[in-house]
């Protein structure tokens, strides 16, 4: 099940909410701009399934919001826990960053930690199958995949390079727990 905690930034062991209900997870995240909200994921995929065969699984839906957004590229993440690169991809995206344009992700499988750092808070997104989630461009945060990721995710971009990561290089995604799979869900 998604969840939402929102931290104050100097405060990474207490939580100041905890909801994995989706009205108010939706509700606290448009406060700050981050549109979620939850698809029935319409065709089974696993983590590790080729990009091509998630694509044409999707196409329907990926043409939809393509369509509806203007989006000029689109590409898939589909990672399972033996992959041989999983350490590279993870720290890829375990530092706070930025994009110039707005970051979306359907997650069709599995689940990872979207860490968003806004106004002096932290709002720490599960993101489960399921899950559609648009954080705005120049919003600082980061990406946790786990240890042994598993997921599948549809990116879609409105520029063309795609996944573009502007690094702020402070420390405070060090600060923050870090996504276990399976692991016991403080409250």
């Amino acid at each position: 099940m998604s969840r939402l905690r929102i931290f104050d930034d100097h405060a990474p062991a207490t939580p100041l909410l905890s909801t994995d209900e989706r009205a108010g997870m939706t509700a606290e995240l448009a406060k700050i701009g981050v549109h979620l909200e939850q698809w029935a994921p319409a065709h089974p995929v696993t983590p590790g399934d080729a990009p091509e065969t998630i694509m044409a699984a999707y196409q329907d839906d990926i043409d939809r919001l393509v369509e509806a957004n203007g989006f000029k590229s689109v590409d898939v993440v589909s990672i399972a826990p033996d992959n041989p690169n999983r350490e590279a991809m993870r720290g890829k995206f375990l530092d706070e960053h930025f994009h110039k344009e707005d970051e979306v992700r359907f997650f069709v499988a599995g689940s990872g930690l979207f860490t968003l750092h806004v106004d002096g808070k932290v709002y720490e997104v599960l993101c489960e199958a399921g899950d559609l989630i648009a954080v705005p461009d120049s919003m600082t945060h980061w990406f946790d995949m786990g240890p042994e990721p598993s997921f599948v995710a549809i990116r879609f971009f409105t520029e063309p390079d795609g996944w573009v990561g502007h690094f702020t290089g402070t420390d405070i995604a060090t600060q923050f727990p870090r996504y276990e799979i399976g692991q016991a869900r403080p409250s």
